[in-house]
């Protein structure tokens, strides 16, 4: 693998701090429009979950395809084209809601999840790639710009929804904030991070060797981001809804959660790189993943606007740290870091694939309030995985000894 020392760490950290900014303000324009986009379509419950189903496929298109091409392309135009298309999205998502057509919709969440999918991969290759040069925890702070993008779009559309502002101009101008952050970002991703050149490919694939989806530790920990992006996923999708039609908020209301999670995960994040240190990923995690499942329950079973609010936190906090210590955990695992990030994330964006169908259809039938035991149950199969990401950055002098004892979980 190459990656190109022309562009300084710092340049390279900010410019991917922009990036992942970018999606986290697409997101949460489309979240907090979400009950103004299912008034306009008029679409029940079951069919808002068909809709999302568009994200799903495009984020599971996206994600299958990003790992093949940055070991061609290298992560630079994966992350370029990835995040041209969370920008094109948000336009046709505008379009599909003004004029009431539900698969026109969709397709603007599948660009919207193809560019999710397929740029953040890449977008995590490359920060692992600073992380492992800068000798320090990074990945948790970069997915905490995420977040904070999610609260900067969530509490814009929170005055959006509070003055009637429409969701078509809202959407517009959020992708003209993008495609701005785009063009100045781009410049500090360097060419070449996690390219493999053509001879060495083909020496890989003349060599036998054992295929990554055997390696029984990267599967579990494969688990833990499926488990923790469910939980993630859920409130992206589901939160304000589930605050409007499971606990009686107005829509107003319903989007401020939401900027209470988002919140409460940008504070998980920037501050869990010191607490990793200090005590270790695996134990962090498990804390985590309890602490989300806690927040589920009690959204779920506790009929209460104060307790639901409350819980909201501790799902923020508990989703937090999962996904990004997850993926760090994968690139640790053993050798070809990049290709193990890309298959962690391949299995955690099954969560993207079949959460928002599953949840709506079940939502259809018992509520949404009641499909949440789903995620709850994830998120308490990442706790009992959590021990599988416990492996420490592998020295020179480990590596040999680390990889051969991460064959079990």
């Amino acid at each position: 693998m190459t990656s190109s020392p022309a562009i300084s760490l710092r340049r390279r950290r900010v410019a991917l701090y922009a990036l992942f900014l970018l999606p986290g303000l697409s997101m949460s324009a489309w979240v907090t429009r979400t009950p103004a986009v299912r008034d306009l379509l008029e679409a029940s419950t079951a069919q808002m979950g068909l809709v999302l189903f568009g994200l799903s496929v495009g984020s599971m298109a996206g994600i299958l395809s990003s790992g093949p091409l940055v070991i061609r392309l290298g992560t630079r135009p994966v992350v370029l084209a990835g995040s041209a298309l969370v920008v094109v999205a948000l336009p046709t998502i505008a379009l599909g809601a003004s004029t009431g057509q539900p698969l026109v919709t969709a397709i603007g969440l599948a660009l919207f999840g193809a560019g999710m999918g397929s740029g953040e991969v890449a977008m995590n290759v490359e920060g692992a790639d600073v992380e492992r040069l800068g000798g320090r925890s990074f990945l948790p702070a970069l997915h905490g710009c995420f977040s904070l993008g999610t609260v900067i779009g969530a509490g814009l559309g929170i005055l959006a929804n509070a003055a009637g502002f429409p969701v078509v101009p809202h959407l517009v101008v959020t992708a003209a904030v993008g495609a701005a952050l785009l063009a100045w970002a781009m410049g500090g991703i360097p060419a070449g991070t996690g390219k493999v050149a053509a001879a060495e490919r083909t020496a890989q694939a003349a060599t036998p060797r054992p295929a990554l989806w055997k390696d029984a530790r990267l599967v579990c920990i494969g688990g833990v981001v499926l488990a923790m992006a469910l939980a993630e996923g859920t409130a992206n999708d589901w939160l304000p809804l589930i605050m409007v039609d499971g606990h009686g908020f107005g829509a107003t209301m319903g989007s401020l959660v939401f900027t209470l999670f988002a919140t409460s995960m940008t504070v998980g994040r920037f501050a869990g790189g010191p607490i990793v240190e200090r005590v270790g990923r695996s134990r962090v995690l498990l804390v985590s993943a309890l602490f989300a499942a806690t927040g589920l329950a009690l959204i779920a079973y506790v009929d209460s606007q104060v307790v639901a609010v409350a819980a909201v936190v501790l799902w923020g906090l508990g989703a937090s740290l999962g996904f990004p210590l997850a993926l760090s955990a994968a690139g640790d695992s053993g050798p070809n870091p990049a290709a193990r990030v890309a298959l962690a994330s391949v299995i955690g964006y099954l969560a993207f694939l079949v959460g928002p169908p599953t949840l709506g259809f079940l939502g259809e039938e018992i509520g949404l309030r009641g499909a949440l035991v789903v995620p709850l149950a994830v998120a308490l199969l990442a706790a009992a995985l959590s021990p599988a990401t416990g492996t420490r950055r592998p020295t020179v002098q480990e590596q040999p000894a680390e990889v051969g004892a991460a064959e079990t979980c």
